[in-house]
């Protein structure tokens, strides 16, 4: 009895030190893949091809940059198409498949089609109103953005930009966090922020930065079109953002921390527009 026991023992405790290797391995991929675990996966070349030629609504496109064949007709689908391709190693591509016979390429799905910045201007036409758009500046962070983007659906606001890179995307995560927002508010992914900033002013749209140097957000008017600019988690703006703000904005912070939570952030100055708007005094 004493040496059933322990085999037992033996087994329950070789079987929590794999679990325990699976469960590390995947945090690190998550941490390293800005967050693609959190997105139905398509595995392998015909599958992915053939989610291409359908029209099925795809994220981003990981492929091993020595695959050939095949894969030179994925990416370049995939370009036409504006789906973001990644090249990653062949250990990630066997961890993302759970070491599934991946032929070098797995394909992240996404929860919503992308909007593109005319579409997004065309809404705030339509509806006689100055454009309101939350513009993400590189936040990775897929429960912050679903955030922005649930609040910025409950504020109004036209439409959502995010860049194609360095940033988290309309994932699973995404589309959980933001309660279904995410398919109702567009959102548009760019590969350029600073030249999309340029696009908003030549349509009447006032950027707003936010910035620990900016003035007080209380003593700002929000007058005529607005684009918020929510920077990154850890960073702030980029330095080309930054210097294409009309307007720098700040949170007075009385504790001891520097700095809120992004979506946060992004929440009470949201909310600021709409105040400042006066769009709170028109509901009943």
């Amino acid at each position: 009895m004493a040496e059933f026991k322990k085999n037992v023992r033996d087994s329950r405790e070789g079987k929590k030190s794999s679990e325990k290797r699976v469960r590390d391995r995947g945090y690190q991929n998550k941490k390293d893949g800005e967050g693609e675990f959190d997105s139905e996966l398509i595995i392998g070349r015909n599958p992915v091809l053939e989610a291409l030629k359908s029209g099925r609504l795809i994220d981003k496109i990981f492929i091993d940059g020595n695959a050939k064949g095949s894969v030179v007709q994925i990416v370049s689908l995939a370009r036409e198409k504006g789906i973001v391709v990644k090249e990653v190693t062949p250990q990630k591509l066997d961890a993302m498949s759970h070491w599934g016979v991946h032929q070098g390429v797995v394909a992240a799905g996404a929860c919503a089609k992308y909007s593109s910045v005319e579409e997004i201007l065309g809404i705030a036409k339509q509806k006689g109103e100055d454009p309101f758009i939350i513009i993400c500046d590189e936040i990775e962070d897929p429960h912050n953005l679903g955030a922005i983007i649930r609040t910025a659906e409950c504020a109004g606001a036209h439409g959502v930009i995010i860049p194609k890179r360095r940033s988290a995307s309309l994932n699973t995560t995404v589309f959980k966090t933001s309660a279904g927002a995410a398919s109702i508010v567009p959102v548009a992914r760019v590969s350029n922020i600073p030249q999309t900033i340029d696009i908003l002013k030549e349509n009447g749209v006032w950027i707003y930065g936010t910035d620990a140097s900016g003035e007080d957000y209380q003593k700002v008017r929000f007058d005529g079109g607005v684009g918020l600019v929510i920077g990154s988690e850890g960073f702030g703006m980029g330095r080309l953002v930054k210097d294409k703000c009309d307007f720098l904005l700040r949170l007075p912070l009385k504790g001891k921390i520097t700095s809120l939570n992004a979506s946060v952030a992004a929440g009470i100055f949201m909310y600021e527009v709409v105040r400042s708007k006066g769009s709170l005094n028109n509901n009943p």
